[in-house]
């Protein structure tokens, strides 16, 4: 099993979540956060006076899926949350040791 942590500008939640569960994705957790990278922020104009926001909103998916899974939903998520600008985001993959589905006790890939 995988466990998989991508980090998507918000605007595009909704297409990836529908481009994942076209592909047999059953499930997912999202979390609003705010990070930066190598864009260190953006500068905005509010009321006509320029100000630097160090965090940029994002959003967090965390997905966990079998291993022969995760190659494909790597690629969905890069080509749906893709733009080819800086701040797309990043995709980690972990290996996922064990998951049990808490109402039923089920274990493993059945839990997911």
């Amino acid at each position: 099993m995988k466990y998989i942590i991508a980090v998507i500008k918000p605007h595009k939640l909704e297409e990836v979540r529908e481009a994942l569960s076209a592909i047999g994705v059953a499930g997912m957790t999202v979390t609003e956060v705010k990070g930066f990278g190598r864009q260190k922020g953006q500068t905005e104009i509010y009321r006509g006076a320029e100000y630097t926001i160090n965090m940029v909103p994002k959003v967090k998916l965390e997905i966990a899926v079998p291993a022969d899974l995760a190659g494909q939903v790597v690629e969905t998520i890069q080509s749906t949350a893709g733009s080819e600008s800086i701040g797309d985001g990043k995709i980690f993959v972990l290996d996922l040791e064990s998951a049990t589905r808490i109402r039923t006790g089920e274990s493993g890939d059945e839990a997911l």
